[in-house]
């Protein structure tokens, strides 16, 4: 209490002295900021100019001071002399105080003996605004005023510390009671008595005991504690992470406080049984009171309990890793990889040779090792890649013709194991393998291969209970093998499928330079084609399609639009025609089902196709396209521009009821026409947009022939796993100039018939082709007499000079002639005979203003190009 009252009183006395000397410095600067506010206030300049500076400057003086809370303002002039004052009487006398450092253009503040007593005052100066002096203000308080605030704090301060010695008094009697409570009153001797008692039992009891406080420091720990935790003797007092010795698990439960009850740790090479409370060392509302038991009798049955749960993450990990793909050799390597070193140091895969190719395998097969994982690369094992014929003596060949697997616990005393191959089985238990389960891969109660598990870092060899772990691990990787062999097999029908219904090779051609690029998806073959068909007159046509779907059905499906694709254009058909018949045919399709929706003739439905039709004109450089829902195509110009054709889009084929439009494109020679199916440019990283920015950026190298543009295409767009089928055609244009074409217009009238003949020999002579002379003027005599005698005006000649000589006559009738075979009495019907038996290829095609009539010959020279035998002709009569 002394010693309170004593810090009370030199705190009393500092707190005075404090108050008064912040007090006076308050004053000091309430006084200078006053002033200068007075100073250079509006208008003071213009009063101090005034016949009469008091009378203005007095009320405002005396109104600034009192908002302000001073005693005083005075302003006076240079020589000191006031022109404001409290006491009215006091103006006109001179200032009590200094003034000189304030005629410097200084703010001086002073102490001084004045009118109203002891005051605190500042001295300001008022200057002009060439910053010359020209009046001074002063503001200030009365000390009389600033000790009272001191001496009214006094009585505040006083209770205060009388209030403070109450409570200390009141607070060391009650600790006291409560102290003598706690000690059940008693003296120091019983406690030191009772703590010695304590301590004993303390570190004389068979269980660990540690105490903690709230900040993770060891406050105690008894004998057996630091036993079973190897703690050092001067543990005591540090932090728990820092005292040496102690388990990682152990601190970290120690340092989080939370509840324990009979929790299991390691600790070194004992089991510990572990609780730990929320307690209050030495009053703190924290920490922590831990009892420990050695329980190591219970180590192997955690040690089985841990075994238990280390084979079901085997298993569980095995079901989600195993089988992510529908490839046989990438499961046989999941399921190796899976394995090791979890279970087995060396795992190998051997499947017999025709599961790799989706064939069921047959019995005593020779199987080929498809996948080898191991913790080292330098094992002497046999390399992946290697077909093996296993001797019916091993653990693989008894474990394959069974179905049950096979336990082999010593490889060096393993005679039938190592009858297979000597040599390599003694460099395989020299490396250290020594054991051995050879489990068969069985689906569907046929056998698939062979999982072998090597160990070598163990030198316990696989058990019973591992061989069971290894049967259930094999078996669920066996449905997902069997899966994937079924999908190989699945897979290779339809791209076996699909390749004998797409061209081999492109026709012979000579309109365009063609470049082409087929890839089935990974995950399925689709129901992409493309296709490049001749048409009369040196005419090509292109075709790009796609049905929805993968697998047999969409391959099946592609085959079937294909092969009416050209059908129809042997019917010489513009795209639009041909696209309605087309969806047409698939409509039909769709229809031939029966009642319960299954197609009678087996194939199932057209989900979905789209196709686009292009027909390109070498003699007009005019490209005729039309599309059903495909995408449009890209037209590169000699100039490099790249440009997507903008074409009226028309519905996917067999939805019917809307028309199908074309559109026509000037090509100049040179230009690029691109044809593509949406697996190319549409992938899940990127849409359609983007898709088509990437492949005109690959198509801006109008240098570039159709192989190297398809290539660069392919570089930049191809995703590495396609997800759909990607089918790409590069056509490069070329003309048919006029030094090839020769073209007449034939009047109306039979005697036309002979000067057509006479001009079109000699039009052959000009290109070296006399030998066919004869036989295109039999052609021509008879195709320019129909459109005489059965057409109508105008009527034209045009020879053609390409691979094969083609002759037209074209007329503006659209009555069709037929073929047939005139009897022996008529008199007529045997000129389209004679075409049809002097040309390689005849035909009618229709357009707008008529029909053309065509025949193709082949030229002198190319294969079946003889002159055809005219012996039989020779008796004709001429025209």
């Amino acid at each position: 209490m002394a010693i309170v009252v004593l810090l009370a009183a030199g705190s009393l006395l500092a707190l005075v002295l404090q108050s008064r000397h912040d007090i006076d410095r308050e004053a000091r600067n309430r006084s200078v900021s006053v002033a200068e506010t007075f100073a250079h206030s509006l208008g003071l300049e213009d009063a101090l100019k005034t016949s009469n500076p008091s009378e203005v400057l007095q009320p405002r003086a005396e109104e600034t001071r009192k908002a302000a809370g001073v005693d005083f303002i005075v302003v006076m002039d240079t020589n000191g002399i006031r022109y404001s004052h409290p006491q009215p009487d006091r103006i006109g006398k001179r200032f009590v105080g200094t003034i000189e450092p304030s005629l410097k253009g200084k703010v001086h503040t002073e102490s001084v003996q004045g009118p109203l007593g002891k005051e605190i005052q500042a001295v300001v100066p008022v200057k002009d605004q060439d910053g010359k002096v020209v009046a001074l203000v002063s503001a200030g308080l009365t000390v009389k005023n600033v000790t009272g605030v001191v001496d009214r704090q006094l009585p505040v301060i006083l209770l205060a510390i009388a209030t403070g010695l109450a409570l200390a008094t009141v607070g060391t009697a009650l600790i006291s009671r409560r102290l003598r409570r706690q000690t059940h009153g008693l003296g120091t001797q019983e406690m030191t008595r009772m703590y010695e008692h304590h301590d004993a039992v303390l570190h004389a009891v068979r269980e660990g005991v540690l105490i903690t406080d709230g900040e993770g420091r060891l406050l105690l720990a008894n004998d057996e504690a630091k036993r079973l935790l190897g703690l050092p003797e001067d543990a005591d007092g540090r932090h728990i992470a820092d005292v040496p010795g102690l388990d990682r698990r152990m601190s970290d439960l120690l340092l989080s406080g939370r509840t324990a009850t009979d929790e299991v740790l390691e600790s070194g090479d004992r089991l510990l049984v572990v609780n730990q409370r929320p307690t209050h060392p030495r009053g703190r509302p924290e920490g922590s009171a831990v009892t420990i038991r050695d329980s190591t009798e219970m180590r192997v049955l955690t040690a089985r309990a841990e075994t238990a749960r280390r084979r079901l993450k085997l298993l569980y990990d095995a079901g989600g890793d195993v089988g992510t793909s529908l490839d046989v050799v990438r499961t046989a390597e999941e399921l190796a990889a899976v394995a090791v070193p979890r279970f087995a140091d060396y795992v190998t895969v051997d499947l017999a040779d025709q599961v790799l190719d989706g064939d069921e395998p047959a019995p005593g097969a020779d199987m080929r090792r498809t996948a080898v994982s191991g913790i080292r690369s330098d094992h002497p094992l046999y390399p992946v890649g290697r077909l093996i014929d296993f001797l019916p003596s091993t653990p693989q060949a008894r474990g394959y013709g069974t179905g049950r697997a096979e336990l082999v616990t010593d490889l060096a005393d393993a005679p039938g194991w190592q009858a297979q191959d000597p040599p390599r089985a003694q460099a395989i238990v020299e490396y250290g393998i020594h054991s051995l389960i050879a489990a068969p891969l069985m689906a569907r109660g046929v056998v698939l291969g062979v999982v072998n598990f090597w160990r070598s870092e163990k030198k316990e060899p696989f058990d019973e209970d591992e061989l069971s772990l290894a049967e259930e691990l094999v078996a669920r990787a066996a449905v997902s093998m069997d899966n994937a062999r079924r999908y190989t097999r699945e897979h290779a029908l339809a791209v076996t499928l699909q390749r004998s219904l797409l061209p081999r090779a492109l026709p012979e051609q000579s309109a365009m330079d063609v470049a082409h690029f087929y890839l089935p998806a990974q995950s399925g073959v689709g129901g992409d084609w493309f296709d490049v068909i001749p048409l009369p007159g040196g005419r090509v046509a292109l075709v790009v399609g796609d049905v929805v779907g993968h697998g047999l059905h969409a391959a099946a499906t592609m085959g079937r639009l294909r092969t009416a694709v050209h059908n129809f254009s042997s019917l010489d058909l513009p795209p639009d025609e041909l696209l309605a018949r087309l969806d047409d045919l698939v409509q039909r399709i769709d229809h031939d089902r029966d009642g319960d929706g299954t197609d009678t003739n087996g194939g199932g439905g057209i989900m979905g196709a789209t196709c686009l039709y292009a027909i390109y004109d070498p003699v007009s450089q005019r490209c005729t396209v039309a599309r059903a829902g495909h995408l449009p195509p890209l037209v590169v110009a000699p100039d490099g521009t790249t440009e997507i054709v903008e074409l009226p889009a028309g519905p996917p084929l067999g939805l019917g009821g809307m028309p199908f439009e074309t559109a026509e494109l000037e090509l100049e020679e040179g230009s690029q026409l691109v044809l593509y199916t949406d697996g190319l440019i549409e992938e899940r990283t990127r849409d359609i947009g983007e898709g088509l920015e990437l492949l005109r950026a690959a198509l801006s190298h109008p240098d570039r022939d159709p192989q190297d543009s398809c290539r660069a295409v392919l570089d930049m767009l191809l995703p590495p796993r396609p997800t759909d089928d990607v089918a790409l055609l590069i056509a490069r244009t070329r003309t048919l100039g006029p030094d090839r074409v020769a073209q007449w217009n034939v009047p109306f009238e039979p005697s036309a018939v002979g000067a057509m003949r006479s001009v079109a020999a000699k039009k052959l002579d000009e290109w070296g082709l006399s030998e066919l002379g004869f036989a295109t003027e039999l052609i021509l005599s008879e195709l320019i007499t129909n459109a005489l005698r059965h057409g109508s005006e105008p009527v034209r000649v045009r020879l053609l000079h390409d691979h094969t000589l083609t002759c037209e006559v074209w007329d503006g009738s659209s009555t069709a002639p037929h073929l047939r075979y005139a009897a022996t009495t008529d008199e007529g019907g045997r000129g389209l005979f004679l075409v049809a038996q002097l040309s390689e290829h005849w035909g009618t095609r229709y357009t707008p203003e008529g029909k053309v009539i065509w025949a193709e010959l082949l030229l002198p020279g190319t294969p079946g190009g003889d002159p055809p035998a005219l012996a039989a002709f020779l008796d004709v009569d001429p025209l």
